[in-house]
């Protein structure tokens, strides 16, 4: 069986901050070229969105579709807004289904909790058990899966509406969790640390609002091009089909480490609890991010690999690779060549990262973009956390600090 790469969690332009180039050619063609072999539609909720769907989409009768030679399955985010213990929780929830008439019985089922035409990702007043209930309940096939699990605004664990189990959240409808994102300022090693979360598969997904971005975080399966066997995968935590993750350093997420982005402030939770939780610029409380979440319901100590552990690989993407090596801009017309380059010489963006040869390389790339990769694969890199809605910086070289990888790090993906 071949191998497989999936981003199940991106948006369309119907989203709020999101690109309004998202179209789904231009995300046929970014999937072409990041290696992406089944991609998340994104926002079937969105009724415009969801036509546009049903426009472009070739049905392929296993729960996928195809649209200029790529994948996609159908996927949603929306956000579940409801009241417990005298606090307002804020879930957001991906969704996975796969046919079109099951997201149309969904929709229908969920506009009466809010609007879906207001955003692609739609804020529902509802408990997050009633949505599983509710989607369960139109199509057993579906899945849901908490998103971006630890983020402190709209998260399952997140310090400002989350809580501290899954159970807590779901109530009677966590046995029908199977799956949870880890968004990308964690990893799945920080969430190794809570034993409680040995049972779930660890996804990891792009939440991409552009199509440039999709990729950035991925999940890596042995299998056919079938929704029902990719999300018994994940559903089973089938290690010979679900193969690993592709991740984010964590720390370059933009809630990695607590702060106040407005008073250049950021520490490590120790810091802030040396700081009373309290702003040492303005005294206003600093948002706790997800390290520090992780430090609260950790049970285990750093490095801990659970039986049937998932493994993964760190990565940074090209573009950001390419330009600290050139010492210019991302978005500038320099990296744009250096870029379109090795993808015309060398496959997708995933081959350049991870698996073509360092010999190969040398003969299509300059060396210091060769020697930026390879210090990215082999975790030698320093990282400036990201804080409080900021994302961190990735520093290939210089005085690197090696970020000794917890898990297996180095394995062959593909």
């Amino acid at each position: 069986m071949p191998r497989l790469v999936a981003d199940f969690h991106i948006h369309s332009r119907y989203s709020r901050a999101c690109s309004k180039d998202l179209s789904a050619q231009e995300l046929a063609k970014w999937a072409k070229i990041k290696g992406i072999d089944v991609l998340g539609t994104g926002d079937f909720t969105h009724p415009l969105w969801l036509q546009e769907l049903k426009d472009h989409l070739r049905s392929t009768s296993r729960g996928l579709f195809e649209y200029q030679g790529a994948h996609f399955m159908l996927t949603s985010e929306v956000n579940t807004l409801f009241y417990k213990g005298g606090k307002a929780h804020q879930i957001h929830l991906v969704l996975l289904t796969p046919t079109i008439e099951a997201a149309e019985r969904i929709n229908c089922e969920l506009e009466s909790f809010g609007s879906l035409s207001l955003d692609g990702r739609p804020t529902l007043q509802m408990e997050a058990w009633r949505l599983v209930e509710i989607v369960l309940g139109v199509e057993p096939r579906s899945l849901v899966v908490p998103a971006h699990a630890w983020t402190p605004w709209f998260a399952m664990f997140g310090s400002t509406s989350g809580f501290d189990s899954v159970e807590e959240c779901f109530e009677h409808q966590a046995k029908n969790i199977f799956v949870l994102e880890t968004g990308l300022s964690s990893d799945p090693a920080m969430n190794w640390r809570i034993k409680a979360l040995d049972r779930y598969a660890l996804i990891s997904n792009s939440d991409s609002h552009s199509a440039r971005r999709i990729g950035r975080e991925a999940n890596v399966f042995d299998c056919e091009l079938d929704y029902e066997v990719i999300v018994g995968a994940l559903k089973r935590k089938d290690r010979t089909k679900f193969l690993s993750t592709i991740e984010f350093f964590p720390e370059e997420g933009k809630y990695h480490f607590d702060g106040h982005r407005n008073c250049r402030v950021r520490w490590s939770p120790q810091e802030t609890k040396r700081n009373g939780f309290r702003c040492s610029v303005c005294g206003r409380k600093v948002t706790i991010g997800v390290m520090h979440r992780i430090e609260e319901l950790a049970d285990r100590p750093e490095g801990v690999i659970p039986e049937g552990a998932i493994p993964f690989k760190r990565m940074v993407p090209l573009e950001e690779i390419v330009a600290e090596a050139l010492n210019v801009g991302v978005g500038t017309q320099t990296v744009e060549r250096e870029y379109q380059n090795l993808i015309y010489k060398c496959g997708t963006e995933l081959d350049v990262l991870l698996t073509v040869s360092e010999e190969e390389l040398r003969k299509v790339a300059s060396p210091k973009v060769v020697e930026g990769i390879l210090h990215v694969r082999q975790g030698n890199v320093m990282v400036e956390p990201g804080y409080d809605g900021e994302y961190g910086k990735v520093h290939l070289f210089g005085e690197a600090e090696v970020l000794t990888p917890a898990g297996e790090q180095q394995m062959t993906l593909f």
